[in-house]
């Protein structure tokens, strides 16, 4: 049993798509940002970065806490060794996924939060706007980058479907606002369509009580 502390649209996205695509019993627990339970005392004794998201596996006879994405769904994988979301230890394609994982997650996910949260990278209050507008450059043109990856292929990987499918979704869905979004790119929107159709998708957006309509 595992239980999956999240809130709507937030980083734990993608662990909660990958719950879904595993088939596993999982238990949501909502964190609610509104009233700031992730800085509360109780959650904090789990996650002590007092971020969302964080997973709870009780199997095994113990709890075992985990937090972090990319963290969390790395360990789900080694969990189900046989899901074939990620490429076999013996395949070249498994180096690809790391690298594409790492950059979704420790590149393109850092910097939307610097445009997110502008005004913690500064001390100049009247900056922050010039700070997020520059992100948003910068953030474009990794989603061109990636959109160009993307030309001739199914998925990152090729015709196999990846959890880096899993985060490029949920990170070109927080885009979706920019001047250039990621659905306006030819490659990206055909990939996201795709993924957007897969049943773990539409079971979490449901779950979440949130709108598929843009990929439709």
């Amino acid at each position: 049993m595992y239980q999956l502390f999240y809130y709507p649209g937030n980083a734990s996205m993608a662990p909660h798509f990958l719950l879904e695509e595993l088939g596993v019993e999982y238990q949501l627990m909502l964190v609610d940002r509104k009233t700031q339970a992730q800085k509360s005392a109780e959650y904090l004794k789990l996650n002590p970065t007092g971020r969302i998201p964080t997973l709870v596996d009780t199997q095994g006879g113990s709890d075992l806490v985990v937090f972090e994405s990319s963290a969390i769904c790395l360990h789900l994988l080694d969990k189900h060794p046989d899901s074939q979301l990620i490429p076999d230890l013996e395949d070249p394609l498994r180096s690809k996924f790391y690298q594409w994982l790492m950059y979704l997650n420790n590149t393109v996910q850092a910097e939307l939060m610097i445009y997110f949260y502008p005004d913690k990278h500064t001390l100049d209050a009247s900056g922050a706007q010039a700070i997020a507008s520059r992100q948003e450059q910068r953030l474009t043109e990794m989603f061109v980058l990636l959109d160009s990856e993307l030309a001739n292929k199914k998925y990152l990987l090729g015709d196999q479907f990846t959890v880096c499918d899993l985060f490029l979704f949920m990170l070109a869905d927080w885009a979706d606002g920019f001047s250039r979004a990621p659905m306006s790119m030819k490659n990206l929107s055909r990939t996201l369509k795709l993924v957007a159709q897969r049943p773990s998708i539409v079971q979490a957006y449901k779950n979440e009580g949130r709108s598929l309509k843009l990929y439709q």
